[in-house]
């Protein structure tokens, strides 16, 4: 279960984040409207927490440029602003519910399981579905798809877009990876990483402009949609 936070006061950013952790949700953060607005674009939220007062566009604009477009993803404005002014005025740009600064964390995680149900998310039946693009992968089924059509994929080249995909923006080093993918805690001088992000870029570049897997000189790598 993915939430979007959407939140540039970092206090609150970890008071939120480590709360819903222990409730089992995956949580993203964007500090800005606009970088929210594009990482909706390029994944499968279940829902949406935002502030109203963000850099860049307020959680007003986002929220209107949200329904333009998807009128099913659930969305929780979180806010210091309290008058009856501005409730109507976040509700009435499409949010589902609204809660004020300070909050309890208890009061939280029953309101989003809420819209969850509303939106038919049932925690229970959910797929865990991870998308970029037009890469979607289906954690449950161990399926990927590129463009609606399966890749074909060994095991190890499943474990390794799976570990991207769940990682996409992040940096991540040959040691991470190897950790991660291969269970390995150590370097040991091999090419493995290397080798396999290449067998994997040929199967998700083919025929297709977008360049998934991109190398961070001297750092490691990084899946985000991009030329």
């Amino acid at each position: 279960m993915t939430i979007l936070l959407v939140e540039d006061e970092p206090n609150i950013v970890s008071v939120i984040k480590r709360g819903l952790d222990a409730e089992g949700y995956s949580i993203s953060v964007a500090i800005d409207g606009l970088t929210a607005l594009q990482m909706i674009a390029d994944h499968n939220f279940n829902l949406v927490i935002m502030d109203i007062m963000l850099p860049g566009m307020n959680g007003i604009q986002l929220c209107n440029h949200i329904r333009e477009h998807n009128n099913q993803l659930p969305i929780l404005m979180l806010t210091a602003l309290d008058s009856t002014e501005n409730i109507v005025t976040g509700l009435n740009s499409g949010a589902d519910d609204y809660m004020v600064k300070p909050f309890k964390m208890a009061e939280l995680a029953a309101r989003i399981k809420t819209l969850l149900r509303r939106a038919g998310n049932n925690p229970q039946t959910l797929k865990n579905l991870y998308r970029i693009g037009e890469v979607e992968l289906d954690a449950d089924a161990k399926i990927a798809t590129l463009k609606n059509e399966p890749l074909n994929l060994t095991a190890t080249e499943y474990r390794l877009l799976e570990y991207f995909i769940k990682n996409q923006r992040k940096v991540l080093s040959r040691i991470q990876l190897l950790e991660s993918v291969w269970d390995i805690d150590f370097n040991l001088g091999t090419n493995v990483v290397d080798v396999y992000i290449n067998y994997l870029r040929k199967k998700l570049d083919k025929k297709n402009s977008t360049k998934y897997i991109q190398t961070v000189f001297g750092m490691g790598y990084m899946m985000k949609q991009g030329d």
